[in-house]
């Protein structure tokens, strides 16, 4: 077997080992997107109840004008923004995707005369920010792929600890989050939501038939405004929830979609090896039978 044949069954045999790999990556991130997509589907009802429980609050609440989670500052000067990025790679742009994003909120934010401090979730965020060393608010790490609850609910409170600082003590005035919105298996977009401070507007909730449905009936013990207190953190936390189950379907979608395209750029590489190998196999064939043929005359001129 020739030298320049082997050299292209080697490259084969390489090709075939990733190839290998990324159909099981592929098929993983496939498994996972379902189970993202179930955990998204069960947490909505509770974000539906939660809102119609605190625009009913807020409704009945005696000054929710003065409310520190609603109130907007008269002189912003500093503002938080949550970047959620990928623990992993080999997801194609989904973490660069969201980094341009939040970088060019820092630059718009900037240009208002706010100061940005980021709170980065995500090994590739935290990379990135600490190659160019920004100083982070916050670094969460390890779950991107899975949140839970408990996950959000610290980041949520970092973030309303950090809101709630007076403005002397270096707490922000605004929050921001950055994040990938899943919605469909190709289709994944980047999003930016401010979270707080909260803005209250009178919405009717209507039904797909176009009637408005019926305000919920509440009954407050010991009061709206008690009961706004307690709802509105956990609003915080489920709207940071939501934004981190949403990036997990994004990122193993992502993924999925590379990790396809990659093994289809091996099959075509596969082939394409295969058929050079052929032509060198057939150039070794054709070189020893033109070899034969040349010996076979030397002897008979001989």
């Amino acid at each position: 077997m020739g030298a320049q044949l082997r050299v292209f069954r080697r490259r084969i045999r390489s090709v075939q080992a990733t190839k290998k790999i990324t159909k099981a990556m592929e098929l993983i991130a496939s498994s996972r997107i379902v189970k993202a997509q179930q955990r998204l589907e069960a947490s909505t009802p509770y974000l539906i109840q939660l809102t119609q429980a605190v625009s009913a609050a807020a409704s009945h609440a005696t000054d929710i004008a003065n409310h520190p989670l609603v109130r907007a500052p008269e002189v912003r000067d500093r503002a938080a923004v949550l970047v959620i990025t990928a623990d992993r790679g080999l997801a194609g742009a989904y973490s660069a995707n969201a980094i341009r994003e939040a970088a060019g909120l820092t630059r718009l934010l900037n240009e208002q005369g706010l100061d940005v401090t980021p709170y980065v979730v995500g090994r590739k965020g935290v990379a990135w920010y600490r190659f160019r060393g920004i100083t982070m608010g916050g670094q969460y790490t390890g779950f991107t792929d899975q949140p839970t609850y408990a996950d959000a609910r610290r980041i949520g409170d970092d973030l309303l600890q950090a809101f709630l600082t007076p403005e002397s003590e270096g707490g922000i005035d605004e929050i921001h989050i950055v994040y990938t919105h899943f919605v469909n298996m190709a289709v994944q977009q980047v999003r930016v939501r401010r979270v707080l401070p909260l803005e209250i507007v009178d919405e009717v909730v209507e039904t797909k038939a176009g009637e408005s449905l019926p305000f919920p009936l509440y009954e407050f013990e010991p009061g709206a405004d008690t009961v706004l207190d307690a709802l509105l953190p956990r609003y915080i936390d489920h709207a940071v929830y939501t934004a981190l189950l949403m990036s997990a379907a994004s990122e193993h979608a992502a993924r999925r979609r590379a990790m396809k395209s990659a093994t289809d750029n091996a099959e075509d590489l596969i082939r394409s090896l295969t058929r050079q190998a052929n032509a060198a196999r057939q150039a070794e064939i054709t070189q020893e039978i033109s070899e034969i043929v040349g010996g076979a005359d030397a002897l008979a001129s001989a």
